[in-house]
């Protein structure tokens, strides 16, 4: 069995986002790792790239907008009609958020302009919007090359970049109903890297 029919039978069994909240926030008791709080030093955790990656599970699981469901894809997400400037909050909201969080002892880089205030759930997969627990600074770059949102980006750079096609790769998925919004959800927050290095780079 492959780990996206894995997602999919869980989605059918009605799991998936227990499965997501309750298997992140086990992950307790974590130090510094890269840039981030993810692991224990040197405990293996489900997610295969680098801490510096992902946002404090505990922090950051992930959380989805109500008025977004499976049922109403083709007038919302899949609607080239649709836009997501028509509930993305100001830069005056992310913006504090981003520096407030930077503010924690976890963030070893602390410079605003070397991170986006990312989305985990990105508001085309139905992520919430303004909710802190959907929200994190993610890094344009990496820590020992720390790049602006003016780049450049090298092809062999993993940062928000990358995140962006994981994004608009699910959403495809979702509007060609070769996955379920909830199954494209939980791989996003679960591990984006895994689906990042499974289906854009194979």
């Amino acid at each position: 069995m492959t780990w996206r029919t894995l997602y999919f039978d869980l989605v059918v069994a009605g799991a998936v986002v227990a499965a997501v909240v309750v298997g992140v926030l086990s992950l307790a008791s974590a130090g510094h790792h890269g840039a981030h709080v993810v692991e224990p030093p040197g405990q293996t955790g489900p997610r295969v790239g680098p801490s510096s990656l992902y946002p404090d599970p505990t922090l950051t699981p992930g959380a989805t907008n109500p008025d977004i469901t499976q049922a109403n894809i083709t007038d919302t997400i899949c609607n080239p009609q649709w836009s997501t400037k028509t509930i993305r909050p100001p830069a005056s909201y992310t913006n504090t958020l981003k520096k407030q969080q930077l503010g924690t002892t976890r963030y070893v880089d602390k410079t605003p302009s070397h991170y986006e205030e990312d989305h985990l759930i990105s508001l085309d997969l139905g992520g919430h919007a303004r909710d802190p627990k959907n929200l994190w600074p993610e890094m344009w770059g990496t820590l020992a090359q720390p790049l602006t949102s003016r780049g450049p980006f090298p092809p062999e750079l993993v940062g928000a970049k990358a995140k962006d096609a994981v994004e608009n790769a699910l959403h495809r998925e979702v509007c060609t109903g070769t996955l379920t919004l909830q199954a494209a959800q939980a791989i996003i927050a679960t591990d984006w890297f895994k689906y990042y290095k499974e289906t854009i780079l194979k």
